[in-house]
């Protein structure tokens, strides 16, 4: 089994770096590894179309770069049989989306962690590509490897921040962050994600999980972004978007070539 990165950083109490691919071509992973600057790709399965060859593909192109491991955003529905997919394609760790009590974060943790006596989860031994298909299938190093899984969770509805402190009170949550969109539409004041009240939100969320030893992640566009962050104690990142670098490289290069023709 290969050594699970995030894990590793997270042990040893060391700053995180991710970015975030929605493109399920491997050729985009391979030039996010080739840069040498990010320990894990998040792959947002949640926006993005793809199958199990895209998954599997997915874990073949993170595995050429020995410094950087995976991590996937499943969707609420189905994320069961999303996350354990994910996992056995190769991509280690998982960010659960739209939890919104304890008892779905619970459920959640054991979706990915193995069923044994002690760790009390719901995957079973598989013959997948992350074992090898008949290598390492149900191994003791297949369980240990769900033992170190990356459980990350999204706290973005008003109803998980309600229940904020049994959430980071639940075995296996390895780390948060805040939704900021889908938390202002939960408040019923869409479009409000950057407005002081919802960052204030996000900033409680973010001290109360360091209470509980907990780490916080934030998604931002640019390294200008994180020094509010840095400054609350914040040292796990993602960031960057490949379909908003597209935009918004098209924008400003085609708007500027635009203007000079005219």
């Amino acid at each position: 089994m290969r050594k699970n990165l995030l894990r590793e950083l997270l042990t040893q109490g060391k700053p995180t770096l991710g970015t975030h691919v929605l493109v399920p071509w491997p050729g985009v992973i391979e030039v996010i590894g080739h840069s040498g600057m990010f320990d894990y790709v998040e792959y947002v399965g949640e926006y993005s179309s793809w199958d199990m060859h895209d998954l599997d593909n997915i874990g073949r192109a993170i595995e050429l770069f020995p410094n950087m491991t995976g991590m996937m955003k499943v969707e609420e529905q189905t994320q069961g049989f999303i996350a354990q997919r994910a996992i056995d394609a190769g991509i280690q760790n998982v960010l659960f989306t739209d939890c919104r009590t304890a008892e779905e974060v619970r459920q959640c943790v054991k979706y990915v962690r193995p069923e044994t006596p002690d760790a009390k989860g719901i995957h079973g031994g598989n013959m997948r590509r992350a074992v090898g298909y008949v290598v390492e299938a149900g191994s003791a190093a297949w369980t240990k490897a769900m033992n170190e899984v990356v459980c990350a969770f999204m706290i973005e509805k008003k109803v998980t921040m309600d229940n904020l402190e049994k959430i980071l009170a639940v075995p296996g949550v390895d780390m948060v962050q805040f939704g900021p969109s889908d938390y202002s539409i939960s408040i019923g004041k869409p479009g409000a994600s950057r407005t002081p009240e919802v960052k204030q939100v996000e900033k409680q969320m973010i001290k109360m999980a360091q209470a509980k030893g907990i780490p916080a992640r934030v998604e931002i566009n640019s390294f200008e972004d994180a020094q509010p962050y840095l400054e609350l104690g914040v040292k796990h990142f993602c960031i960057g978007w490949d379909l908003r670098m597209i935009f918004d490289y098209c924008k400003r290069h085609g708007e500027g070539l635009r203007k000079q023709l005219s």
